[in-house]
């Protein structure tokens, strides 16, 4: 048991991937850079639906209060 704890608390550099040992130049690096890239423009994207949906949200009511605004009550009302 205290082998492989420390087994897991030393780390070589034989065992890390290029992206974790840090080469720029690994198409591995290049491909997890695009794709944290992508993942960030498509939250991006969502976080602009969302903000469109409320501009129109926020349209919309005020569009309907105007309506509302332009009709009046006739004053003594129908007995």
């Amino acid at each position: 048991m205290a082998f492989a704890i420390c087994q897991l608390l030393t780390a070589n550099c034989l065992q890390a991937c290029p992206v974790c040992f840090g080469n720029p130049d690994s198409p591995l690096t290049k491909g997890t850079s695009n794709g944290i890239l992508f993942l960030l423009g498509v939250i991006g994207l969502v976080q602009i639906g969302f903000v469109a949906l409320f501009i129109t949200f926020w349209r919309r009511a005020r569009a309907i209060r105007r309506r509302r605004e332009s009709f009046h009550l006739i004053e003594g009302g129908a007995h």
